[in-house]
């Protein structure tokens, strides 16, 4: 359970019930729509930010009330806090001198330098604000806590591995750095949640982005029933490449480890280029 909330106790807007309103405030009404649900619990954060391991300038979309905001700013990081509540906005500029910008995150254009993304954000834009994060040409690090669900689809954690990971994988690491319960929130969210980190990679894994991206979107169009069938439709006979792969011939794409889908790369190019 989580203690030492740091910035009070938000669960009375789940209780709190005006007639004629549908069981809601307008204040409810709107933490509804911006997908309000804020880490308050001290441990939490201070995890966060030890997962982040902020330096430099560091962009935390969703500022909310300012806990992680001033946290990160205690751990020595250049923080701009991007939040849409023109409340919550007015709230922390007048707590600190920290640069707070009011409006979308996602909507915003990426520093010119390197860069990290770190924030506890809205579930209802997480893949908005990731898409943003992998484009973002200088970004270094984004360390996410999302839905718990999610953390685990995009890390591989059920053992699967879904298309924006493998799509990326080149380029970026996906990992899990720990579980957040649902009770370090207030609100009160219906799922627990995780600290997802995606992480630049010094040297890209593979020098054809347009090649791969061609790999990877046949390899999982479906067509055939398994990933043999999909890209021998592109690339003729590939037994060599999935023998060296060691990738059976009929596995279904979701149970293929990126790794495996680079060696898939280098070989059925290098055979293309012979």
């Amino acid at each position: 359970m989580a203690q030492n909330f740091a910035h009070g106790n938000y669960s009375h807007t789940q209780r709190k019930v005006r007639k004629g309103a549908g069981g809601r405030t307008p204040r409810d009404r709107a933490r509804r729509e911006l997908s309000q649900n804020f880490l308050v619990d001290r441990h939490a954060v201070e995890t966060l930010v030890e997962a982040a391991r902020p330096a430099g300038l560091v962009i935390e979309p969703g500022a909310g009330a300012g806990v992680l905001t001033m946290a990160l700013a205690r751990a020595g990081a250049e923080v701009v806090g991007y939040e849409i509540d023109p409340l919550l906005v007015a709230g922390l500029r007048a707590r600190t001198d920290l640069k707070i910008v009011k409006g979308d995150f996602t909507r915003a254009r990426p520093p010119d330098r390197p860069f990290a993304v770190v924030g506890s954000i809205p579930y209802s834009i997480t893949s908005k604000i990731v898409d943003w994060c992998l484009n973002a040409q200088r970004l270094t690090s984004a360390t996410l806590v999302t839905q718990l669900e999610y953390a685990r689809k995009r890390s591989g954690d059920f053992g699967r591995w879904s298309l924006v990971t493998v799509k990326s994988w080149p380029w970026f690491r996906w990992e899990i750095l720990g579980r957040i319960d649902r009770e370090s929130f207030r609100p009160v969210p219906s799922v627990d949640s995780a600290i997802l980190r995606i992480e630049r990679r010094s040297t890209p894994l593979v020098g054809d982005a347009a090649a791969w991206e061609e790999l990877v979107e046949l390899g999982f169009s479906g067509v055939g029933g398994s990933l043999y069938a999909s890209l021998s439709r592109r690339y003729g006979e590939a037994g060599e490449a999935f023998d060296r792969a060691r990738v059976a011939r009929d596995v279904v794409v979701a149970f293929v480890h990126p790794d495996q889908w680079i060696s898939l790369f280098t070989s059925l190019h290098r055979g293309e280029q012979r």
